[in-house]
């Protein structure tokens, strides 16, 4: 398995716009073979903070989500209009 965690912040004014992509994009994703998990969060105290947590099959399962039409669509073309990418990190599970 792998695990990718995003963080992003919405530019100000696009709070919501920012929310409803994430939506979209979360159904999208939850329909692909290889995703096992695609679960977006707002922060509690900042509306503008988005934490992203996703868990795929395997790296082929996440190159796959990476060239998905939703993702091309939300993620590479939509949201950084209104949205600043701060940190994507990988992680594998421990034992």
């Amino acid at each position: 398995m792998v695990v990718l965690v995003v963080t992003w912040t919405a530019k100000i004014g696009h709070e919501a716009q920012v929310a409803e992509i994430f939506v979209k994009l979360a159904d999208a994703a939850r329909k692909e073979p290889g995703c096992l998990m695609f679960q977006p969060h707002r922060h509690k105290t900042d509306p503008r903070r988005f934490f992203i947590y996703e868990q795929y099959k395997d790296d082929a399962a996440l190159e796959a989500h990476r060239a998905s039409p939703h993702f091309l669509q939300y993620a590479k073309k939509e949201l950084p209009k209104i949205a600043d990418r701060i940190e994507g990190n990988l992680f594998e599970p421990v034992g």
